[in-house]
């Protein structure tokens, strides 16, 4: 069999992990038991089968392991964070019965990265690779583990060990993100493409996963309908998946439906409520004039990116809004200084760059953000923050290249930012 290289030119998901932010959701009911008990999901049948096992054998770490990979599947597939608490719970029991347990290992770094430990992910999963290291799934753990924390080259020859072992979907997706970090957004989409055919059929949740990513991509590419195509197959595939619903979102804010857009993620918020989705909610109700509905998103937003910070140990989403709405600029810079501190990864230094330069710091912005765009990432974001800094330099001709990636790829991921890089470059006359 011939090995699928991963770079010629080229990054990762781990599906679940990178990439995806869980959100915060309210309900009356109790975690871990479904609202209506005649219609238990296949995942609630699941976790009501792994307790009747650790009632049966509550000295069995093999027991507890269940329990815990359950109740990570009904987080994944809900967007409930609180399955991931009681999730921990079961993998501390089961490393308190059998310290060394592979599987309760693997479990931990998957929920260490899930809680943005990277730096204990990678420790964990080393630790697991003590007592195996033919195992794809802890090669794609410690790929996770170092693209957060910025070491894309030991991420790429982790990912390559991965698909070397076994390329299946996982290990597509891992390829598909780690050459969008470099800047190969053709092949990126080639390889999740790849992860979508690759993707287990008995899982729903993780082909509506998988498209909801390549939907992503193709947006980066300019592919607004086959975008939207994508995350339409997605809601088919998995009704209701909050990534999918946020996706079609984005996807109508491009084509310039923002009732459309507003819809949707009215009926996102009605079932899940997301901090993303207040946000973008907000910027929608502000651009067609409804202030008071809009400011009511600001303060949700707030609200629960307060807590997706405390429980992701990243305040990245919450700066990023400070900075764009000119708050707390002074705050901003501290936090982004301090978590800079602890992790380099291109987002996390394009924040800390924003923050310089929205504090008048605009020469150690300019280091800042070349080294978010070290990876030739062609994220919008960046390359808009790098065309303001570069504009305030006087540095036109880079300020027009970035401007024009931000104004193109991924036209929604801002549409007030959009439409400044749009304005600046008609003022340069490059429109």
């Amino acid at each position: 069999m011939n090995k699928t290289r991963l770079l010629v030119g080229v990054a990762v998901i781990v599906i679940g992990v990178l990439g995806v932010r869980f959100v915060l959701k309210r309900t009356a009911s109790t975690p871990g038991v479904a609202r209506d008990t005649n219609q238990l999901s296949k995942t609630d049948e699941r976790i009501e089968r792994a307790k009747l096992a650790v009632d049966q054998s509550p000295n069995k770490a093999a027991a507890y392991n269940q329990l815990a990979a359950a109740f990570m599947q009904k987080a994944r597939e809900s967007g409930d964070f609180s399955f991931n608490a009681q999730a921990d719970g079961a993998i501390t029991r089961s490393i308190e019965i059998e310290p060394d347990n592979y599987d309760a290992l693997k479990l931990r770094a998957k929920l260490q990265l899930t809680y943005h430990r990277f730096r204990e992910a990678l420790e964990t999963a080393r630790r697991a690779q003590t007592v195996r290291d033919d195992d794809h799934d802890v090669w794609g753990q410690i790929t996770d583990a170092y693209v957060e924390l910025g070491d894309y080259p030991a991420a790429v020859t982790a990912a390559q060990k991965m698909i070397d072992l076994r390329p299946d979907s996982s290990a597509y997706a891992r390829v598909s993100y780690l050459r969008a970090l470099h800047g190969d957004t053709q092949g990126a989409i080639k390889a999740m493409n790849l992860a979508v055919k690759a993707a287990n059929p008995n899982d729903p949740e993780a082909i509506a996963w998988c498209r909801v990513q390549l939907g992503g991509e193709l947006m980066n590419a300019g592919k607004l309908p086959e975008a939207e195509r994508q995350f339409d197959l997605a809601l088919q595939t998995f009704p209701d998946h909050h990534l999918a619903l946020e996706g079609k979102a984005r996807a109508r804010v491009a084509a310039g439906d923002l009732q459309g857009a507003i819809g949707i993620y009215e009926l996102a918020q009605q079932k899940n409520k997301s901090a993303d989705a207040a946000l973008a909610l907000g910027d929608l109700y502000a651009r067609v004039d409804r202030k008071d509905e809009a400011q009511h998103q600001y303060e949700q937003f707030e609200l629960l990116e307060r807590e997706n910070a405390k429980l992701e140990n990243s305040w990245r989403h919450m700066i990023n809004y400070w900075l764009d709405k000119d708050l707390h600029l002074e705050e901003s810079l501290a936090i982004a200084t301090r978590e800079y501190e602890s992790r380099k990864d291109i987002f996390t230094c394009d924040s800390l760059a924003w923050a310089l330069f929205k504090n008048g710091r605009v020469g150690e912005a300019r280091k800042m953000v070349d080294e978010a765009l070290r990876s030739k990432s062609k994220d919008a974001r960046i390359n808009y923050h790098a065309g303001l800094i570069c504009n305030a330099l006087n540095l036109r001709s880079q300020a027009i290249r970035h401007l024009q990636l931000a104004s193109v790829v991924n036209a929604a991921f801002d549409p007030s930012q959009v439409e400044s890089a749009k304005r600046m470059l008609a003022e340069m006359g490059k429109v």
